[in-house]
């Protein structure tokens, strides 16, 4: 049961942060009109039902685990108590009727307004905050640790979905001007991966009561140091590509290749994440 929901949440957590990076990017990265439109059109409607299928697929799996049964996650009785009688449920009624209301809107014609597939993927991405360890505290010290881990998402999703527009990019580069494109996404760059550094130190040093937690290499901080090493090859992976943005044009296939591994890289950051979740962050006093 822990490794479905594993697999789960790593399934979600992808799609979801994909589908909010990709809308905030492209107009930054290929403008507002261009052959990438239809594309990416279709790549986040399938995003879309594959965030809503495993959204469910994570209600169910919650209503097992705390039934004790696989029976469970299909009986009423017990879901109707998940969603009404726990804080997970709570949230989760809310994410599960904006995800609905995102893969209608990109059914229908509405799908070209771009500020409201930002807006709908913004609060879906928001409400994964407050799932797992951002539901840990009570009080302001709580409200302030979801606000960090929306923060946190955010910079993540950015980062991911961009990556992920870069790629399309990439696989048609004589439809864009490649070189332009790097200069606006390292720049932006810099900033999310600041961001991403300063409230991923926060989270760790709320949830555990230390910088960085111990034993190292055994559970929470073994599978926290996988990420960061994950992380760590990534923004090494930018920097390379920033510093040779200069002949870019010239190395197009290599290009290709170090932009797809960073984005696998960050997808391998998120699986990370996903068992992290299931993880006591071993809190100290």
């Amino acid at each position: 049961m822990i490794s479905a929901m594993v697999l789960c949440r790593f399934l979600h957590f992808t799609v979801v942060l994909m589908l909010f990076g990709a809308w905030v990017f492209k107009p930054l990265l290929s403008g507002r009109e261009t052959a990438l439109d239809r594309p990416l059109a279709r790549v986040c409607q399938w995003l879309a039902g594959v965030a809503l299928f495993s959204g469910v697929g994570w209600l169910l799996l919650i209503a097992a685990s705390m039934a004790g049964s696989w029976a469970a996650a299909f009986d009423p009785s017990t879901l109707g108590l998940v969603l009404g009688k726990t804080f997970f449920g709570q949230v989760w009624r809310w994410h599960l009727l904006l995800n609905l209301l995102l893969l209608v809107l990109l059914l229908t014609p509405l799908r070209d307004n771009l500020p409201w597939r930002i807006v709908l993927s913004g609060l879906l991405l928001a409400t994964l905050a407050p799932v797992g360890h951002g539901a840990m505290l009570d009080g302001n010290e709580g409200r302030l640790l979801i606000l960090n881990q929306i923060i946190h998402l955010i910079c993540v999703g950015a980062w991911l979905g961009g990556l992920m527009v870069l790629v399309m990019i990439l696989l048609r580069p004589d439809t864009h001007a490649v070189k332009a494109i790097l200069q606006r996404f390292s720049g932006v760059g810099y900033a999310l991966v600041a961001g991403l550094v300063i409230t991923g130190l926060i989270n760790v040093r709320v949830l555990t009561g230390q910088f960085w937690p111990t034993p190292l290499l055994s559970g929470f901080a073994l599978i926290l140091l996988i990420k960061v090493v994950l992380v760590a090859a990534m923004s090494g992976l930018a920097l390379f590509n920033r510093l040779r943005i200069k002949d870019c044009e010239q190395r197009q296939s290599t290009l290709k290749t170090s932009v797809i591994l960073e984005w696998l890289l960050g997808i391998g950051a998120v699986a990370a994440v996903s068992l992290l979740g299931t993880l006591p962050p071993m809190i100290m006093s």
